[in-house]
């Protein structure tokens, strides 16, 4: 395909994310910003390969194919595999929210989580992005990122969440210097008004920054203090487990 085909099609894949699930063929037209044939086109063609479903009303939502090749993403799989264990256990134990993510630039993803029936609600997803300054996962990943991303970060957009969202340069430069210091990163109704989450970093063999884990729990109940040991020993789990991934790879 040349490449106005495939921004097209990219385009058009683009066009869904969690707050439009399922798209009309007009719709997907407008927020991909092609012509309505050219989206009849390209919506068939991705149809046919299984990227798209369309159901009996004729509206479109994302295949189960194109999940199948997104979840050979490299950094997924192995990750997901070492960590799922030592976040069940510290789901075991706390009976929070338990969240997996990974840095992709200035942003961060979601690459696993395991809810709480009785946990306070959270505003993630498995495969959702969010920024870095404003959840402990994030906190946790950014303290420990290229000055270049860090700086990129503290120069840019610092949209506020919730009332303990950091929106100020200066004093996330201090809270991620603290998160360095003593191992873990805080974030007090930063995301919702309800929740914080304490978070810590995961290494791989190489001893570089992966992945974070954390927990969240309600605000007005949580003592991080008392929360951090449990997931720093889930966190130290999950970078023993990458490391004897990684060296018996070699």
């Amino acid at each position: 395909m040349s490449s106005s085909v495939t921004d097209k099609v990219l385009a058009i894949l683009g066009a869904f994310d969690a707050r439009h699930r399922e798209l009309t063929l007009s719709e997907m037209a407008r927020r991909a910003g092609v012509t309505l044939p050219t989206a009849h086109r390209r919506a068939a063609e991705l149809v046919e390969w299984g990227a798209l479903e369309r159901d009996a009303a004729g509206r479109f939502r994302i295949g189960l194919r194109l999940w199948e090749v997104g979840s050979l993403a490299p950094r997924a799989p192995g990750l997901r595999e070492a960590a799922l264990p030592f976040m069940e256990d510290l789901y075991v134990v706390t009976r929070q929210n338990v969240q997996l993510a990974v840095r992709d630039d200035v942003e961060l993803v979601f690459v696993e989580r395991i809810a709480g029936s009785l946990a306070v609600p959270v505003l993630t997803r498995v495969g959702g992005r969010f920024h870095l300054h404003a959840t402990g996962v994030g906190q946790a990943l950014l303290a420990h990122a290229p000055t270049e991303v860090q700086e990129r970060v503290l120069a840019g957009d610092l949209p506020r969440y919730a009332s303990g969202t950091l929106t100020d340069p200066d004093a996330l430069r201090r809270e991620l210097a603290e998160v360095r210091r003593r191992g873990y990163a805080v974030s007090q109704r930063a995301v919702t008004e309800d929740a914080t989450s304490v978070a810590a970093a995961v290494r791989d063999g190489r001893g570089e920054v992966v992945a974070a884990v954390s927990i969240v729990v309600e605000a007005t109940s949580a003592r991080p203090r008392e929360l951090a040991p449990y997931v720093l020993t889930a966190a130290q789990g999950i970078s023993r487990a990458l490391g004897a991934i990684g060296s018996s790879s070699h």
